[in-house]
């Protein structure tokens, strides 16, 4: 079946990939400064930077674990268990840790995702202190969320460039310690050549344009829009009387919210009927979730006005589907926090 446009713009709401921004799709010029300004979103000053045209997970392990190497793996939700799965295809000896879906991470116990996308959850690596190597998948979190790599002693950190970047896809951001640094890649960025094999010029490009705007912006502050974004969800989900699949309030992430549904509904219909009536893209549940959660994705570049059309669309899905919601509750409640803790945009005071 072929492709048909709705009228109007998609409102692009599933938590990756986001909405671009204007100046990085049209590419203006540029690797050393690149490869610098990279570690300040890692907020490392000892890491070193690689951007990959491949999966980042991959790299991240192969690069710096052998096959056979014992490995403690957090089981959170759908993304967690995908890494889990190449570790094993990888031949690396893992040690599942598995907790109930919508909980965070036991932290006593070493690949671990910050922010689990498929439940909303996002862990306290703060807390963690192990002399093991310490591999931290930031796909959703990096750019959005508070991440520090060296203050948290983090060896590997990834991130992707359709997530907080608001890049398309095709991009495996790592960043690498001292301490898991061996890798032949070096060699190449001491040559001054930096790359091993024929870069993907445009989304080099782009990452520059996006890296200027959140720059611009101030990397604090993109994470407090993005501390808003989630508050303001999170309000309007509880004025719905619908609950988060986040179970405590510790875990709950600034990038993404599940919303569980009453067992009457079937979350899938909410996201099908989202993209057929109001062209508006949710994120579906996934594995254990399916049909149980629907996903508001509130990360990139987006602002405060485009997350309350969001939340006003799902309100009257919600009603389309039976849900005996009150118009303009969520919206209601959501604006009210928002009107009260938005500030002035910093270049037009």
């Amino acid at each position: 079946m072929d492709y048909v446009y709705g009228p109007g713009r998609n409102h692009l709401f599933v938590p990756g990939p986001v909405n671009i921004p204007e100046p990085v799709i049209p590419i203006p010029a540029m690797t050393k400064t690149l490869l610098e300004d990279v570690k300040e979103i890692f907020k490392t000053i000892s890491g070193t930077p690689f951007l990959f045209p491949t999966t980042a997970w991959e790299s991240a392990l192969t690069n710096t674990l052998s096959p056979g190497d014992r490995i403690v793996s957090f089981l959170i939700g759908q993304f967690s268990l995908l890494w889990i799965d190449q570790q094993q295809r990888l031949n690396f000896d893992v040690d599942v840790v598995e907790s109930e879906w919508g909980q965070g991470a036991n932290l006593e116990a070493i690949c671990i995702v910050h922010n689990e996308t498929a439940t909303g959850v996002t862990n306290n690596l703060a807390k963690y202190q192990h002399p093991a190597l310490f591999l931290v998948d930031g796909v959703s979190s990096i750019c959005a969320l508070d991440f520090r790599m060296d203050e948290w002693g983090v060896d590997v950190a990834l991130t992707g460039s359709q997530k907080a970047l608001s890049l398309p896809t095709g991009m495996g951001i790592v960043c690498a310690s001292p301490k898991a640094l061996e890798n032949d890649y070096l060699k190449f960025y001491k040559l001054g050549t930096f790359w091993p094999y024929t870069p993907s010029i445009q989304l080099l490009y782009g990452l520059r344009a996006a890296l200027d705007l959140i720059f611009e912006e101030g990397l604090e502050n993109v994470i407090a829009r993005h501390r808003r974004l989630g508050e303001a969800t999170r309000l309007a989900v509880e004025a719905w009387g619908l609950k988060n699949c986040t179970q405590k309030e510790e875990w709950y992430s600034d990038t993404v919210t599940a919303v569980v549904v009453p067992p009457y509904i079937d979350s899938t219909e909410i996201v099908r009927r989202a993209w057929k009536r109001y062209n508006l893209s949710l994120g579906l549940g996934l594995n254990k979730v399916a049909g149980k959660v629907f996903r508001i994705g509130h990360l990139g570049n987006l602002n405060e006005l485009q997350l309350l059309g969001c939340l006003g669309g799902v309100e009257m899905i919600l009603k389309d589907v039976g849900y005996p919601v009150k118009l303009g509750s969520g919206v209601a409640a959501a604006s009210d926090y928002l009107q009260n803790n938005i500030p002035l945009i910093p270049s037009r005071i």
